[in-house]
């Protein structure tokens, strides 16, 4: 199909609004939404140049700021070459619906009202986008973490739409683990007596202990040793790792807030490709994409048996593995170990089922 593409060679972020009721998957519905999403770069007529990106828990539209290395002049995927989209997800607080946006049934702010959404809600959504955009085809679909969850839900949903599948550091099926560490910041969010109110800043003291007690499964016991460790041996309180874990919460207090971070850690919690189809196997067979899937080996949240499942139960695929002192923070940091793998993804000539560790 030949397509007429308006030319858009300036990065920037546009709005999406749909304005038909959504309904969602757990039952609640949305008398419509919007969609900040980012573009750069110009679309080629045979749309053979597309790559959308789908972003993690706290990731916004802008996919140049937050991966940087991997998208940007001079990277892998650019605008020069490429016409990369992101979209900020429902839920989120960075120009898409979400809680602190209006309810248009009571002129109010959603906050605890705002529905439970779940990855295919996130997917649907962002496929009427897709639509809107007029993309027939999506040439490289890329996710890590949650992003690699919606990337994979999208692989199932509509396996003729993508040609290439990158996934990093995400599973089929978000584990016990996984949620428990999610509910155990909830846990944290809910302690907060601010929480119980309706207001644009509740739950904030709670949001700080939350991203403090994510970052333990972002990191690992290692990055703490090199990045936090006292050489002062005399010291007794105060420690470096203490201040750290502070810092982080704050950071994350200042860009996003307690709800859309509750709304979100929920909808990966619900993540389970086989729910409705016989099991996660049977789901991924469905999956028709040429697809990487790459795993950290320090990951502690997302660890790489979940990788390797994913690699073992899916066709045309090619599994590699990296190491990475910043456990799952590796796929937003190993940008220059990425790059050479999706690199020799790329330049397979016969695609087929390619393991690159015997292990798996």
């Amino acid at each position: 199909m030949t397509l007429t593409v308006k030319k858009i060679r300036c990065m920037q972020t546009r709005y999406f609004h749909y304005d038909q009721e959504f309904e969602l998957e757990k039952g609640g519905t949305l008398k419509g939404f919007t969609l900040a999403y980012y573009t750069a770069g110009t679309l080629n007529a045979d749309q053979s140049n597309s790559v959308w990106v789908c972003h993690a828990l706290t990731g916004n539209a802008e996919v140049e700021d937050w991966w940087t290395g991997l998208f940007g002049e001079g990277c892998l995927f650019n605008a020069e070459e490429h016409f990369v989209i992101c979209a900020n997800v429902l839920g989120s607080c960075y120009g898409s619906t979400g809680p602190l946006s209006m309810n248009p049934e009571t002129g109010t702010p959603y906050y605890h009202d705002f529905p439970d959404i779940t990855i295919r809600d996130i997917v649907r959504s962002l496929d009427l986008l897709r639509q809107h955009l007029q993309l027939v085809r999506i040439n490289t679909l890329i996710g890590g973490s949650l992003g690699g969850q919606q990337a994979l839900e999208w692989a199932v949903q509509q396996p003729e739409l993508m040609e290439n599948l990158i996934v990093i550091g995400t599973n089929a099926r978000h584990s016990p683990w996984g949620v428990a560490f999610n509910e155990t910041q909830r846990l944290a969010i809910a302690a907060d007596p601010s929480w119980k109110e309706s207001k644009e800043d509740a739950g904030a003291d709670g949001l700080v202990a939350a991203r403090a007690i994510a970052m333990l499964s972002y990191r690992n016991y290692e990055t703490y040793q090199k990045t936090q460790y006292e050489e002062d041996i005399e010291k007794s309180d105060d420690f470096r790792a203490s201040s750290y874990q502070v810092y982080q919460g704050k950071k994350l207090l200042n860009r996003f807030n307690a709800y859309s971070y509750w709304t979100l850690s929920k909808a990966m919690d619900s993540h389970n490709l086989g729910r409705g189809r016989g099991s996660v196997e049977e789901a991924l067979k469905k999956v028709k994409a040429y697809t990487m899937v790459i795993g950290i080996v320090t990951d502690v949240l997302f660890p790489i048996i979940e990788q390797r499942f994913i690699a073992r139960h899916t066709d045309n695929v090619t599994y590699e593995e990296i190491n990475s002192m910043y456990g799952h923070d590796g796929f937003l940091i190993e940008t220059e170990k990425l790059t050479k793998g999706i690199q020799a993804f790329f330049k397979q000539k016969n695609r087929k089922k390619l393991i690159h560790d015997e292990g798996y």
